[in-house]
């Protein structure tokens, strides 16, 4: 893809919108390493699409999460199209959705959900905004 190229943020969160879905959701599990049983968060953010491009772009522009190609093991899935998903979870979702945020209608409630989740003592409105050229820096440094 071209790396010049970068969609803007509203159209990803109205694509979101229409086409995402977060899964934020506290669940008991058994993991190997420890005897009983612990809640754990799962925090998950995924689109999916059949045009590649756009997932590309929107891969591409946020800067996170993974794009992989969907398969499917039914074999009446034979004949459908190609379906790419875009997912991120956990840190990754609340940088994600610290920008779009300020764009979201649908999804805004699951969104504030994670941003609360990761930022408890955010209260006010106004705090939520973000400078998004900050954001981006920090999310360099990080990697």
């Amino acid at each position: 893809m071209n790396n010049n190229f970068k969609l803007d943020l509203p159209y990803i969160a109205g694509l979101f919108d229409g086409e995402g879905s977060i899964y934020y959701k506290q669940i008991i599990e058994k993991r190997k390493t420890r005897k009983n049983p612990s809640k754990v968060w799962k925090i998950r953010m995924e689109m999916s699409m059949t045009d590649k491009n756009v997932m590309e772009l929107v891969h591409e522009t946020l800067g996170c999460g993974t794009l992989k190609e969907r398969r499917f093991l039914k074999p009446y899935a034979k004949n459908w199209k190609k379906q790419y998903r875009w997912q991120c979870s956990h840190r990754d979702a609340l940088y994600v959705c610290k920008l779009l945020w300020p764009h979201a209608i649908v999804k805004l409630h699951k969104i504030e959900q994670i941003i609360d989740h990761y930022e408890p003592d955010i209260q006010e409105v106004n705090d939520n905004i973000i400078n998004l050229a900050l954001e981006r820096e920090r999310k360099k440094h990080d990697r």
